[in-house]
């Protein structure tokens, strides 16, 4: 049966220890970009010393970056929220948060999913955990003061909270990698994140999800399980995660690991949300039921086939070519598990899962890039294409706003139809171009950064560095060859145990 490769990380030769891999070392446009604050780093500079480490200049830049995404906020706080729908997107300042402050019942002092609501809604519409997040924040509003007065203090007691989980993501993706901490400076840059972290409640759902995958990374199963159940019971698309790791574990046998972490997210999802399933099962299931009756919405490839032929697509049928989509998606990712040449890395899958889960989904709301991006990093740290998608991401953020301003405004001020329907279309490029190279990455690991860098599965925990139990195809004969090498970096091979050599 054929085993990994056996690697080791790259070694400081004057001391004698793994040396933190510098993206300006390695990345070009890394190199280039570094340009602004004074160049590559230095030869003789001492990694990881001092009071500015990596990961606490990440955690400053990532709040730095999140308090500027507020100040693009302020045309909306100061009075585009409440004069009228069109200033706030022609602003691009839009977000859910103040309206739903009295739309949702907080500002009257309803309990979420137990109180009804007036309109169209009858109860609040989002997981149980979140619930409790915009709970807490309206516990943190002082009262007095007009409705307006009290949304702004909505907004920001929730813009607070939510900066907490953008560090609390910037650092978990930048310890996830050992080696590579630097790489959570491309979640802290992100332009997408701080335009969209202040929209929904997202950044809770992503923050769990990046803590879990820290903690999968350090052989923690059960800490990871309960985390990622944390995340679904704040969002449905953590649960995702579970399918690939499934698979990789299944390829490495690493069935008692893969129950314990899945135990851990059972347990942890039920234990929030028994309670309010019990005592409030109307309000409990409104997410589960506007999530099914939702007509195909913004931003997603629904909607694009809807406008282009004229025919409107009812939810029950979105949501079956949905589901058939991301079947045949899984079915692709299997066939990746079980025959790539080497086992794909944990966060290369589920990057790849949640991207099919976006491209597919009925709606596509600006602040679902959120979910995409700590994994985009893991997967696929290389700046160019994190920058190539970043920008189709800025300029469907863009372009939504300007045609809800087309079409709510009188004067049909904003982007007519077509022009929305090519930042659609921008997006869904992006995205698949950055499937594309993380799925380039599993077929030719050669190619991919994190694993030319010495490494095996640095996310992966008990998989790093695992014996191959189940293969298939390609992977039961794989070939045997090197990964390309700069200077004195490591040198990788892989084949059955028999064949393996010693190099350079």
């Amino acid at each position: 049966m054929p085993s990994l490769q056996k690697t080791s990380a790259p070694q400081d030769r004057s001391q004698g220890r793994p040396r933190t891999v510098i993206p300006t070392h390695r990345d070009k446009v890394a190199a280039a970009g570094s340009e602004l604050i004074g160049g590559p780093y230095g030869r003789w500079a001492s990694t990881g010393t001092g009071q500015l480490t990596p990961v606490r200049v990440i955690a400053l830049v990532a709040i730095g970056m999140f308090a500027l995404g507020m100040v693009q906020k302020l045309p909306c706080y100061n009075w585009a929220w409440f004069r009228g729908t069109t200033s706030q997107y022609t602003h691009a300042c839009y977000s859910d948060i103040p309206h739903l402050f009295s739309g949702r019942g907080f500002a009257d002092g309803l309990v979420p999913y137990f109180d009804r609501l007036g309109g169209d809604i009858p109860f609040l519409e989002y997981p149980v955990l979140t619930g409790l997040f915009m709970e807490v924040a309206a516990w943190l509003t002082p009262g007095g003061g007009d409705t307006t007065q009290q949304e702004q203090a909505y907004w920001l007691a929730n813009a607070g909270l939510l900066m907490v989980c953008a560090a609390v993501l910037a650092v978990c993706v930048a310890r996830t990698h050992r080696l590579r901490p630097w790489d959570g400076l491309l979640v802290a840059l992100a332009p997408s994140v701080a335009l969209t972290a202040t929209i929904n409640w997202d950044l809770l759902a992503v923050a769990l999800t990046a803590a879990a995958v820290l903690m999968w990374s350090r052989g923690r199963p059960l800490a990871f399980g309960v985390l990622l159940g944390l995340a679904t019971a704040s969002k449905l698309y953590p649960v995702l995660l579970l399918c690939p790791l499934l698979m990789l574990c299944w390829r490495a046998g690493k069935w008692r690991e893969f129950g314990t972490a899945a135990l851990g997210a059972g347990g942890a999802w039920l234990v929030v949300n028994l309670p309010v399933m019990l005592l409030a099962p109307e309000g409990w299931k409104q997410f589960y039921v506007f999530s099914r009756q939702r007509n195909v919405d913004f931003g997603s490839v629904w909607l694009l086939v809807s406008q282009r032929t004229g025919t409107a697509i009812p939810p029950d049928r979105a949501n079956l070519y949905a589901l058939l989509l991301m079947l045949a998606a899984v079915a692709g990712l299997a066939y990746l598990a079980f025959t790539a040449p080497r086992r794909p890395r944990f966060v290369q899958l589920a990057f790849l899962i949640v991207a099919a889960f976006v491209l597919t989904n009925k709606v596509y709301s600006p602040q679902y890039v959120l979910w995409l991006v700590p994994l985009a990093v893991l997967a696929r740290p290389r700046w160019r294409d994190f920058l190539v998608w970043q920008a189709c991401e800025v300029m469907y953020f863009v372009g939504v706003w300007m045609y809800l301003a087309f079409t709510t405004s009188g004067n049909k001020q904003g982007l007519p139809v077509d022009g929305y329907q090519f930042v659609i279309v921008l997006h869904l490029a992006g995205t698949l171009y950055l499937c594309a190279m993380v799925v380039r990455d599993i077929l030719r690991p050669e190619n991919d950064p994190v694993r030319q860098d010495g490494a095996d599965d640095p996310s992966g925990g008990v998989l790093d560095g695992a014996e191959d139990v189940v293969v298939a195809g390609r992977a039961a004969h794989p070939a045997r060859h090197a990964a390309p090498v700069e200077d004195d970096g490591p040198r990788v091979e892989w084949g059955t145990p028999g064949e393996q050599s010693s190099r350079g």
